[in-house]
């Protein structure tokens, strides 16, 4: 695991953030420790609500290597991945998912449905959850503290 991989989603976070998104980024990194793809949550920029920084990184990947399978390749972002993010990880085959903070409300993957854990689930990715967990937080937090000001 990098620590200068998640950082980077952290960054895409905080851009997430100015923007207006919820503050989530994501990062696929090869094998090789090269980065494939990396984005933001676009959500309200893209009118799309499967717009999740995660399902944009899977897609970015995918085109990058010119497959729908991410075999022996690592996701960092900055949310634990809710249960459809959950569901795109587990068809595109990828290897590792590192996480910042947990989402007791909205989380798919060690909180509420737990995908992975699901006798349908066709692939369960190395789960490693809290890398950077009090940024991560704490850029949520500082997003939805401003939102309700």
């Amino acid at each position: 695991m990098s620590q200068s991989f998640m950082e980077r989603a952290l960054e895409l976070a905080k851009e997430a953030a100015i923007a207006g998104e919820v503050p989530v980024g994501a990062v696929i990194v090869s094998s090789e420790g090269e980065i494939l793809a990396e984005t933001r949550n676009r959500i309200v920029e893209l009118k799309d609500a499967t717009a999740h920084a995660e399902v944009l990184a899977i897609r970015g990947a995918g085109a990058r290597l010119s497959s729908e399978r991410l075999i022996d390749c690592d996701l960092y972002v900055t949310l634990e991945p809710c249960t459809m993010c959950a569901g795109a990880i587990s068809f595109a085959r990828l290897r590792r998912v590192y996480y910042g903070c947990s989402d007791p409300k909205g989380g798919g993957v060690e909180q509420g449905a737990c995908f992975f854990d699901q006798p349908t689930c066709h692939h369960k990715p190395e789960i490693y959850g809290g890398i950077c967990e009090t940024e991560a937080a704490q850029i949520l937090r500082d997003f939805f503290k401003e939102k309700r000001e």
